[in-house]
């Protein structure tokens, strides 16, 4: 697996940057070589948050941390990520069985109590796409209470899901075909 360290307000001593690799590298058996992890060190508001990203030929684990020290975030993460793999290991057999890009029997099994739940769609519910700016659909969005919406972007004639962030700001997701 390789590793790309980025920082975002933040520059990693060498020795972070090693540990991380080092931490990730572990996660590195799960996955075929080819595999990268993106890994984001932010600096905000005086706390560190550490994000990490991994892309398995279309399937995406991603966790992240924050806290004021960046050592005990980078095990945070690799722990969450793992958990993570474990949880969703029968689920993700059935979408990757051809077992190159995730190693199935490296990834250790959880115990009988932390099986994961099976999910079901509890709820169904239909909607007309509507044209719509990205500026309306926030609109929209805001008016109906609501932290995502879904649209048809008049503007590249895709569908669009603008969405509220964390941070109060709006994202905004594109499809590609």
């Amino acid at each position: 697996m390789k590793v790309i360290i980025t920082g975002k307000n933040f520059n990693a001593s060498d020795h972070l940057k090693g540990v991380i690799e080092a931490k990730f590298q572990k996660l590195g058996k799960y996955f075929s070589d080819d595999i990268v992890a993106n890994v984001t060190l932010v600096a905000e508001r005086g706390r560190q948050k550490i994000e990490a990203t991994i892309n398995a030929r279309g399937t995406i684990f991603r966790a992240e941390d924050t806290t004021n020290g960046a050592y005990n975030e980078v095990d945070r993460v690799v722990d969450k990520l793992s958990s993570q793999m474990s949880r969703f290991k029968t689920k993700l057999r059935r979408t990757h069985n051809d077992g190159k890009a995730i190693m199935f029997l490296d990834i250790p099994d959880l115990p009988q109590s932390e099986e994961a739940e099976e999910m079901k769609i509890v709820k169904r519910k239909k909607f007309d796409l509507l044209p719509m700016s990205v500026d309306e659909a926030i609109l929209q969005m805001e008016l109906l209470e609501h932290n995502f919406f879904v649209f048809l972007d008049m503007e590249s004639d895709g569908v669009g899901v603008v969405y509220k962030r964390n941070d109060g700001n709006y994202g905004l997701l594109e499809t590609e075909y």
